[in-house]
């Protein structure tokens, strides 16, 4: 069983580690594309800051009435039954975790392979590498893991806090053609899209509950603690690519961190993001790897057919089983995007609307639990509910049917995936919710 393991600076080197992946270092470009005016998409990064701050208020009042390293599974199997618990727990194993540590792994490799390639495969060679890499230090122990994502936390942030410091302090003012927008509306809906998938990931922390000393009083401010941090590096981040490189400037680059590296300092500051955006990726796929070994661990201890994935080595302090299961779908995930024209692609498509789905399913648990389970202490309730997290839902809802609309051929593959496992139930028969308080 899991023990009460890990400090608060883990939990948060985990929450942040993966939300300030390489999102923060390609997306704010595309999001400048669509914006009408520098305010506009500031605006867009303050409400994708606010949007998620609810969302975990939603997660917060969960975790704390319900403790334990299943994390989503235990509060929808408590909310829907065993079946929608399994079906989630599969759907993470198959599609949204493993889909998501493959996505990281190949814009490692992207960048990677322009150090040293391997040929055609380069980036599908290095991606398998991290994904083995990974699934090994964290199968090791639980404070190797820890250790190799407090250390890579650190690289990320401090690579993010170069590039403010590069933009809001050393680079030229931009023309006043590159300060200019290349739209005249906005397309807010597209924009809040991006932004929310960059402010992605945080939830993760709730996997850890069942290992932190005293987690019901104290999720709630590690949750609001890391996304303060996150919120605010990214609006730190947005203001210096804009003194830097202008609304217009921002636009017309595929990379807009190098491109206003190398504005300040020249082919040495394009070689010091690339290496750390690498860094970034590397940090949220091992946060990701080591969280995503804990639902599959709940699965097993609830599934009599699978109890050998269920096993916890107490001298680890790891899920182990879990975790070479989830490292072995997720390398096939990685040799099938070798494949595909664009394996980084592939993952987002396969893994978007899956992940909404569910995000969705959790948003209304909350409201089927205070109402089934009103006597179970919650030492953090939501505030202003049930305002708070109806907006929650309605945002995934729309998140939902957005990515649906975006991803097309990638989503039917990733809910083939999750209709398989709505099969499996047909043998394999999950058994009562077990409680898992560290």
């Amino acid at each position: 069983m899991p023990q009460a393991r890990l400090r608060g600076r883990d939990a948060v080197a985990i929450a942040v580690g993966i939300v300030v992946g390489a999102g923060i270092f390609r997306t704010p470009s595309l999001i400048a594309g669509m914006a009408a005016s520098e305010t506009m998409m500031l605006l867009a990064w303050v409400a994708g800051g606010v949007i998620s701050v609810v969302g975990a208020l939603c997660y917060a009042e969960l975790a704390s009435a319900y403790p334990g390293a299943g994390g989503d599974y235990g509060f929808l199997t408590r909310a829907y039954g065993v079946r929608t618990g399994f079906l989630y727990a599969w759907a993470r194993l198959s599609v949204i975790q493993t889909g998501s540590a493959v996505l990281l792994a190949y814009v490692f490799g992207d960048y990677a392979s322009e150090i040293y390639s391997f040929g055609p495969l380069s980036s599908t060679i290095w991606a398998a590498i991290v994904i083995v890499g990974l699934t090994a230090i964290n199968w090791l122990g639980v404070r190797a893991g820890t250790r190799v994502q407090l250390v890579l936390t650190i690289v990320e942030v401090a690579a993010v806090l170069m590039v403010i410091a590069a933009g809001l302090v050393l680079a030229p003012e931009p023309s006043a053609e590159a300060a200019l927008p290349v739209v005249a509306t906005s397309d807010f809906g597209t924009i809040m899209v991006l932004v929310l998938l960059t402010y992605g990931g945080w939830n993760e922390i709730v996997y850890v509950t069942g290992e932190l000393p005293d987690a019901p009083r104290r999720i709630a401010p590690l949750l609001m603690l890391s996304l303060g941090v996150v919120t605010l590096l990214y609006m730190l981040a947005n203001l210096a690519y804009l003194r830097g490189l202008g609304l217009g400037g921002m636009a017309g680059t595929d990379a807009v961190a190098a491109t206003l590296m190398g504005r300040v300092f020249g082919a040495p500051g394009t070689v010091m993001i690339s290496v750390a955006i690498a860094v970034a990726a590397l940090t949220s796929a091992n946060a990701t790897i080591f969280t995503g070994g804990r639902s599959n661990w709940a699965m097993g201890r609830d599934t009599p057919a699978l109890r050998w994935l269920g096993q916890w080595d107490g001298q680890r302090g790891t899920p182990g089983n879990a975790l070479l299961l989830q490292g072995a779908v997720a390398l096939a995930l990685t040799i099938a995007g070798g494949f595909a024209r664009d394996g980084f692609q592939l993952a987002v498509d396969y893994t978007a609307p899956v992940f909404w789905l569910f995000f969705l399913a959790v948003g209304v648990a909350l409201f089927v639990l205070r109402i089934r389970e009103p006597e179970v202490p919650r030492p953090f309730r939501v505030p202003l509910y049930p305002l708070l997290p109806a907006l929650f839902c309605a945002t995934n809802a729309w998140l939902l049917w957005s990515s649906l609309q975006y991803t097309k051929a990638g989503a039917l593959v990733g809910v083939g995936v999750l209709a398989i496992g709505a099969m499996l139930l047909l043998f394999v028969r999950p058994t009562q919710l077990k409680e898992t308080v560290g």
